[in-house]
């Protein structure tokens, strides 16, 4: 198996993961969203630990990687809020789609904090994945679920964010799993007062499904984390996708949900924006690398 095809399959498998995690935020029905943050955070630390203990990576991180950890654990906790308060009040899809704006908007970020260029094509895509999401948020006074949507685009934007600043921890010398572990140590302190001061006693039912928010938020990140590890994002970000229509099919199956035709058309044109974007990325990468035709030499 080539690591291409790894790095598909762990993406998937963290496709379902953040998928079952979502389900398992919705069944805990009516509790605070910081309690169920701290439970996706602590699970995925006692994951982050486990896989750290077990292969000896060691916990130390070079000391210019740690202010961009810090940062990537500040708006990565915003967007995880974000993100629960928007799956307890809209269909799973929708919740989702609005959620994966993140590429998007860490290409939009990148120009500022990496000094990357934007080709005009790029900017295309975001400007068609920002209508596509117009579909979905449905801007009017008129919809009851706009606060919302307008609170999962920005948990899509604080994604976004937080994956620029985890580029440059990256760049920095950060080891991927140690990224992962302070990222879940930090986003549970923070959260961690919060949950003490409005905790919500839980029935047994409640305690499972924050239990399996835990255990399927470390899935998610540790296949995400594998999966960038075997193969770069420009081959395999596309499939990130999938998790949207796994969430949709979730919904479904244990909510009744159906997303209505709208948020059907902007998840087409955020779809599309993103296939632009990926083949795209692709056919750069080719002419970079490739050698050239028999016609273009000489």
């Amino acid at each position: 198996m080539t690591n291409k095809q790894k790095g598909i399959l762990f993406n998937l498998l963290s496709c379902v993961g953040f998928g079952c995690m979502n389900a398992c935020v919705q069944l805990a029905g009516d509790l605070p969203s910081m309690q169920k943050c701290f439970f996706r955070n602590s699970g995925a630390l006692l994951v982050a630990t486990c896989i750290i203990l077990s292969k000896h990576i060691g916990f130390s991180v070079p000391k210019a990687a740690r202010p961009s950890l810090l940062a990537r654990s500040l708006f990565g906790t915003i967007g995880i809020f974000c993100n629960f308060y928007a799956v307890d009040r809209l269909t799973l899809a929708d919740a989702n789609m609005l959620n994966r704006l993140s590429p998007f908007f860490a290409l939009l970020f990148s120009v500022f904090l990496l000094k990357e260029g934007i080709r005009p094509l790029h900017g295309l895509t975001m400007v068609g994945a920002f209508l596509g999401s117009l579909l979905i948020i449905k801007p009017s006074f008129a919809n009851m679920n706009l606060v919302p949507s307008l609170i999962g685009a920005l948990g899509g934007l604080m994604a976004g964010l937080a994956a620029v600043e985890l580029r440059l921890a990256s760049k920095k010398g950060s080891p991927d799993m140690c990224t992962v572990f302070y990222f879940s140590l930090l986003s549970t302190l923070i959260v961690l007062p919060f949950f003490v001061w409005d905790y919500t006693p839980m029935s047994a039912y409640q305690w499972a499904c924050l239990c399996g928010v835990g255990v399927f938020a470390g899935v998610g990140q540790f296949g995400l984390t594998k999966a960038y590890a075997c193969a770069p994002s420009r081959e395999i970000s596309i499939y990130e996708y999938a998790q949207v229509v796994f969430s949709a099919l979730l919904g479904f199956w244990l909510f009744d949900q159906l997303p209505d035709g709208y948020s059907v058309l902007g998840y087409l044109v955020i779809f599309g924006m993103s296939g632009i974007m990926f083949l795209y990325n692709n056919q750069m990468f080719c002419f970079k690398h490739c050698a050239p035709m028999p016609e273009e030499e000489g």
